[in-house]
């Protein structure tokens, strides 16, 4: 698959669920996490972090331990991290200008869960793109 050419992604239930729930436990603070599986195009696993940012109301910043223990365990042939996930509180499931001042171009995924919904994006190097998905059953190694 060349880098801009898109799938569908597939998303675990338990994933899903996940999302709604952390955005809920954590209003009206932005919550924010990690997106992980075994191939670029299939979620498996969300692993909740820690919001450090300094308005963690308007703003994500995800705990950089989070980032590197995930990192270290994909290098060391753990689950890969295939993008983050964070709320929009009062907002709608789609990237925000500060998001968007935020994009890196990285063809990570980005969920973003607003409005008591879940969309998910692909940092395209040339701005955020819907990535169509869908719900699939949940793997054996769980959420």
């Amino acid at each position: 698959m060349e880098d801009g050419e898109t799938r569908v992604l597939a998303v675990a239930r338990a994933v899903v669920s996940l999302l709604h729930e952390e955005a809920a436990l954590a209003a009206p603070l932005e919550c924010c996490g990690l997106l992980l599986g075994p191939a670029r195009d299939h979620v498996t696993r969300a692993l909740p972090a820690a919001n450090v940012a300094a308005d963690p109301r308007r703003r994500f910043e995800i705990d950089p331990r989070a980032l590197l223990d995930a990192h270290r365990a994909e290098r060391a042939g753990g689950e890969r991290v295939l993008g983050y996930y964070h709320s929009h509180p009062a907002g709608a499931p789609v990237p925000s200008a500060t998001d968007r001042e935020n994009s890196t171009g990285d063809l990570r995924i980005w969920a973003i869960i607003g409005a008591g919904q879940v969309a998910f994006w692909r940092d395209s190097g040339n701005g955020f793109v819907e990535q169509s998905w869908r719900r699939v059953d949940d793997d054996p190694g769980g959420v």
